[in-house]
């Protein structure tokens, strides 16, 4: 109930608005504003015209060298500003100086009391809304991520730089204990120190767990996984671990079948020995496909997409785009890409740039600008040229890399799809394989720009594919090392106060040169 107090405060309120609204108050009020106008007209110029006259007074005393020194100091901080802005844009995205006072002074300045419950409420399922229709900035396991111990690890010695983020290696331990552990792993010795080396941070603390659970169980096949991708320092290495851990892993797998049925907890232990039989094939088949040995590593991942068909989510299919590829047996390709790129099944780069790649092959070798805007697109140019677009819309970050207008680092073991992740990811092993085909790069080089004109406002409405995911940068500088410049996309305009803060510095710079080869007529301008 309300007090007492403020129930009277409000009837002496109302009160006063209605005695306010008579006539003759309205006749003292103007009177009163009268009153202060001329009071205002007839006082302000005196005091204007004293205060004017002590600032000539102070300007009149002071010399040269401090108008050199103050323009000087005015120019150095803005330009430490201005530095500070750049930075903090590259590296974050946005305005330093803008995010502190959205985040800081307009609370203080009362913005966020204007707001009406009801506008908060409607703003606020919008924004749900708006969260619901925009696709999920889901990060994905990259299938051909490579072997920390034979491949990251040997950059990192060369060229003292770390490959990985924190926030990629807690992804994978997570895919590690999801894959590689079950609820019966209590019952196994060498199981109980595998689920623990899964959540170890240190590597060397991860090896000696495995080699403790080989001491209490030799056919532990999780220990030889984690051995072959961290200790192994070279493919060869990391394919005899491997071979153990796949002889291993049967054994297991043929217990687990036979006594799957008889509680949930062998079926359990089923699922997590058929995840451990699946890693290491597929791991094998790179290995093979590393080595050189490209038919045999092409048959093993045909046997395995046979041998466990509803394991599509792992995308061994584009394990399998990229040997074919390799071996330039571009009809197998093709049979590929009819079954997987379908309209009902989640779409990647590898998917949409490979099918642009075929169409580019038929016509690059005899495509020419030049000759194209005289005569004209044929069918085939065409279909080429909409379906480089349609690859374009769907991962924008892609030919950059293709056409060697960004560099290349390490693919992260986990990438965001659309985002510049897979475009590093998707370049860096299929950069050979556009090379290989003559003129497919310069079909791109002519045409892929012109998707942007299809769609101007990528985050607003897409052409073939969902509207542009805005979540990708922050996912993407999470996923990708430090020294890479993350790509982005839309490009983001230069906030206005790195604008406003470079034109102070370039303004108080030009006054200190000025003033330093003119200082006599700089002070006689100052003080006219």
């Amino acid at each position: 109930p309300p007090c007492p107090g403020a129930a009277s405060a409000f009837r002496r309120w109302e009160q006063l608005r209605r005695r306010a609204a008579t006539p003759w108050a309205r006749g003292l009020l103007a009177v009163a504003a009268g009153l202060g106008l001329l009071y205002a007209v007839l006082r302000v110029p005196v005091r204007l015209r004293d205060g004017l006259a002590a600032v000539t007074v102070f300007l009149s005393t002071l010399t040269p060298k401090f108008y050199f020194a103050l323009t000087v100091t005015s120019s150095f901080i803005s330009g430490l500003i201005f530095v500070f802005e750049w930075w903090h844009f590259r590296k974050y995205g946005t305005s330093f100086i803008e995010q502190v006072s959205v985040s800081h002074l307009r609370p203080l300045i009362g913005g966020a009391e204007n707001n009406s419950p009801a506008l908060a409420a409607f703003s606020a399922g919008e924004n749900e809304t708006s969260r619901q229709n925009m696709p999920e900035c889901k990060v994905w396991r990259n299938p051909l991520n490579l072997f920390r111990g034979a491949e990251y690890s040997r950059y990192m010695w060369v060229t003292g730089k770390e490959p990985l983020t924190y926030y990629d290696m807690n992804l994978s331990a997570q895919d590690h204990q999801t894959f590689f552990t079950c609820d019966t792993d209590a019952l196994r010795p060498s199981d109980t120190v595998m689920q623990k080396a899964w959540r170890e941070r240190n590597p060397q603390a991860r090896i000696k767990a495995a080699y403790q659970a080989l001491e209490l169980n030799n056919d532990c096949a999780t220990a030889y996984v984690l051995l072959a991708e961290e200790e192994a320092t070279t493919i060869v290495d990391a394919e005899k671990y491997f071979k153990q851990a796949l002889k291993a892993g049967e054994m297991i797998y043929r217990k687990s079948q036979n006594c799957h049925s008889q509680s949930p907890q062998h079926e359990a232990q089923l699922r997590r020995d058929t995840n451990v039989l699946v890693y290491v094939k597929r791991r094998l088949a790179m290995c093979a496909r590393k080595l050189g040995r490209i038919r045999e590593a092409v048959k093993m991942m045909r046997d395995l997409m046979k041998e466990f068909p509803l394991l599509s989510m792992l995308n061994i299919h584009e394990n399998l785009l990229e040997a074919l590829l390799e071996l330039q047996a571009y009809a197998d390709v093709q049979a590929v890409l009819a079954k997987y790129d379908d309209i009902s099944l989640p779409k990647s780069a590898a998917i949409c740039y490979t099918a642009a790649l075929l169409k580019a092959r038929a016509v690059s070798e005899r495509f020419s600008p030049e000759t194209a805007s005289k005569r004209g697109l044929s069918t085939a140019e065409i279909n080429a040229v909409e379906a480089i677009h349609r690859a374009v819309e769907f991962n924008p970050h892609v030919p950059k890399y293709l056409l060697e207008m960004k560099s290349l680092v390490l693919p992260p073991e986990h990438i965001l799809k659309r985002g510049d992740s897979e475009a590093v990811a998707y370049a860096f092993f299929h950069l050979q394989h556009w090379k290989r085909i003559e003129g497919a790069l310069n079909l791109l080089h002519c045409t892929w720009e012109g998707t942007f004109r299809m769609i101007p406002y990528p985050l607003e409405k897409g052409h073939l594919f969902y509207p542009y995911p805005s979540c990708t940068e922050t996912a993407d500088r999470e996923l990708l090392p430090t020294f890479h410049e993350v790509s982005v996309y839309p490009q983001k305009e230069l906030p206005f106060f790195i604008h406003f803060t470079a034109g102070l510095c370039s303004f108080s710079a030009m006054l200190a040169l000025l003033t330093h080869q003119f200082p006599e007529l700089m002070v006689i301008f100052v003080k006219a």
